[in-house]
């Protein structure tokens, strides 16, 4: 009898949603036939069984969240005893007994939740190295994130003596989830003391008023809503915007186009505003970094790595170019196909959802004169363009029609001042309105 634990499905990826079983108990299974399609924050993965057999177990319906290493299929290869075949619905969680221990390292007092547990708690990379540098022990915290996931907070709170708090959390956390409108009411107060000037009520009983239909936030929806929520609390945001001529420009991709007639994609205008942004952020490197607010430390990346947002069926998915700076345009447009359709039909590459520098998102297919986007923490700028259309303008004394492309630049001002923004923007806006000029800059 073989069990099949769910592996690992890449760095900081701790879970995954089930999308879709490719087999039933009692089905028979070759080896690497499609086992189950999971979806983690960053993509859709179809999983392949590891051995041929009768499948005898499975975890998890379509919906529910596993864990990487959850046990989710037992198959029988024939190796060992075969049991009659049952189908195992999602196991409930127990929860273990959680004890509160005064623990001393060094001068600081430091309180912890022990966990009677097996194996490490799940947590992200950034959150292990924060409790390494703070000399705590992530093992034997209570993970108050979602499947158990040790946050940030957790490991600081731990490490400032506020593990009451922590437990006070999680406690609050599970009855948000049963809808225990007391508990919710006490975690409520409970935040806004933790946080000064952060007043959560309850969600009002909108029931009463008509009928409602309840969605549970999940997969890509609730990764999205956990990166902005942190975007918008940790980066004080500021939006400089401005609009770009991109008449000779856009006659230029056109002309090339019907050049390139049956040799491959056409060009649009974001290969282009790569080239020019990439230029820009050479010049201005603050909006190429992070601020690290936990060292107090601004980190610097040499190389440029250029997220492009793309509107999927599943929601806003973000693919990377890696080393965009090394890419002509024929290159980069060739390389933003890839990934728009490889994010849209759920089968792009998990490396290729990770390790962006900047990002820029592009409304102008759909609609919209401009917007201030939200920053994809932890970078420190974004880009957001909006529909290029004929506009009226004033040209030597004259009114001319050209063709204007609205730009807005959304930074971290922990790490960039104004002035240096719209310089930057202004830089890219003189690429854009001479291709030559940009050209002769690749």
């Amino acid at each position: 009898m073989f069990e099949f634990k769910l592996p690992d499905l890449g760095e900081g990826i701790h879970e995954g949603e089930v999308l879709k079983w490719h087999v039933k108990v009692g089905d028979t299974i070759k080896e690497d036939d499609p086992l189950i399609e999971i979806e983690t924050d960053k993509a859709a993965v179809t999983i392949p069984s590891p051995r041929g057999g009768i499948i005898m177990t499975l975890k998890g319906e379509v919906g529910d969240i596993l864990n990487v290493g959850d046990v989710i299929v037992t198959i029988d290869d024939g190796n060992g005893v075969s049991v009659a075949p049952t189908e195992t619905k999602t196991e409930e969680v127990v929860e273990t007994p959680v004890k509160v221990e005064a623990l001393a390292l060094s001068a600081k007092k430091v309180e912890a939740l022990e966990v009677e547990s097996g194996r490490p708690v799940p947590a992200a990379p950034a959150t292990r190295r924060l409790a390494r540098e703070l000399g705590v022990n992530i093992n034997i915290i209570k993970g108050t994130g979602p499947a158990g996931r040790v946050t940030l907070e957790d490991v600081k709170l731990i490490a400032s003596g506020e593990a009451l708090a922590v437990a006070d959390q999680a406690a609050k956390a599970e009855a948000v989830e049963k809808d225990d409108s007391c508990a919710v009411a006490e975690f409520a107060a409970h935040a806004s003391t933790a946080i000064p000037f952060l007043d959560i009520d309850p969600m009002p009983d909108f029931a009463k008023e008509g009928p409602i239909e309840i969605e549970k936030l999940r997969s890509i929806r609730r990764k999205v809503a956990h990166k902005m929520t942190t975007s918008k609390i940790l980066i004080p945001h500021v939006v400089h915007m401005d609009e770009a001529d991109v008449t000779e420009l856009d006659k230029f991709r056109r002309e090339e186009n019907a050049l390139r007639e049956g040799q491959g994609g056409k060009f649009t205008l974001l290969p282009f505003v790569i080239k020019a942004v990439i230029a820009g952020l050479k010049e201005y490197p603050a909006l190429n970094a992070s601020l690290d607010p936990l060292k107090e430390e601004i980190i610097y990346k040499k190389y440029y790595n250029m997220g492009v947002a793309v509107d999927s069926d599943r929601g806003l998915i973000v693919p990377v170019i890696k080393n965009a700076d090394q890419k002509n345009i024929i290159q980069l447009s060739d390389k933003i196909v890839e990934l728009a359709e490889g994010a849209r039909n759920g089968n792009i590459n998990v490396a290729d959802l990770s390790g962006g520098t900047f990002t820029i998102t592009n409304i102008g297919p759909i609609g919209g004169t401009g917007f201030a986007a939200a920053i994809n923490y932890p970078e420190a700028a974004i880009i957001g363009l909006a529909r290029a259309q004929d506009k009226p303008v004033v040209r030597d004394g004259e009114i001319v029609i050209r063709k204007m492309l609205p730009i807005s630049l959304s930074f971290d001002h922990r790490i960039a001042d104004g002035a240096d923004v719209a310089r930057m923007v202004s830089g890219i806006i003189k690429r854009l309105s001479d291709p030559y000029t940009l050209l002769l800059e690749i």
